[in-house]
């Protein structure tokens, strides 16, 4: 069972709360960094991070939403019965995330997983935070072998700060497991992010899942059990393959 113990990363825009999750034992492992979906650092997010320290990964788990609030983030199970409510407050999470910040943020996190783990770097994003991922292969492109986003959402927009304009500056092999009916990434959008995937010319695999939006979360009421199981071992053959064996 992985060890989990709690710190404290300092950042140029303040100071974040963050889990570190590693096997027992001394060792020097490869390490992940998991970014959490919106609802942030709670049980389940520690479950499925533990699952890839087991296999022998350091895996950092920062709170992306530190500008916002301190874990948790906020009450999914008192805000998913009422939309308004759960928007407004995605709405207050997401809206200090500008792509200038995440950018200082992914530094500060790399350099913090650097110094725990050993070689090269993975990442992996969940909704909001597939973008994220995104941007950490981006920002630290020498740091960074591997980045994988689930249900990531806006992806591919026409606008400046859509995460697909980032594709020039990454060297790490790629992998997305999108959604059937996101809105957050509809299939007009996948298929214009794989166009541009295509274009950019790196090693990357994009699969669309027969399942909804947040499918690959435990206590997501989407949950498909059958289908987060084949996202997961795409994930670990990613890691294994771009980390070494962990």
């Amino acid at each position: 069972m992985a060890i989990e113990k709690e710190i404290v990363i300092s950042l140029p825009d303040g100071e974040t709360d963050a889990v570190v999750l590693q096997p027992e034992g001394a060792g020097a492992w490869p390490g992940i960094l998991f970014l959490t979906d919106i609802g942030g650092i709670r049980a389940a997010q520690r479950q499925m991070a533990g699952r890839l320290a087991d296999e022998g990964y350091v895996v950092l788990m920062p709170n992306v939403f530190y500008r916002t609030a301190k874990p948790p983030v906020m009450d999914l199970a008192a805000l998913r019965p009422n939309p308004e409510m759960f928007m407004a407050r995605v709405r207050a999470l997401a809206q200090p995330l500008t792509p200038e910040a995440l950018e200082r943020d992914a530094i500060g996190y790399v350099d913090t997983l650097s110094r725990l783990a050993a070689g090269q770097i993975g990442v992996v994003g969940f909704c909001i935070c597939g973008g994220v991922a995104m941007r950490v292969a981006a920002a630290c492109p020498d740091l960074v072998a591997a980045a994988a986003s689930f249900h990531g959402g806006n992806l591919f927009e026409q606008k400046p700060e859509s995460p697909h304009w980032l594709l020039p500056r990454i060297r790490a092999r790629l992998l997305f497991g999108h959604a059937e009916g996101d809105r957050s990434m509809p299939a007009e959008a996948i298929a214009g992010f794989e166009q541009a995937l295509r274009a950019w010319g790196g090693r990357f695999e994009s699969q669309t899942y027969a399942a909804a939006h947040g499918w690959m979360t435990l206590d997501n009421p989407a949950y498909d059990a059958d289908q987060a199981e084949r996202g997961y071992a795409k994930l670990a053959a990613l890691f294994r393959a771009e980390l070494g064996d962990a």
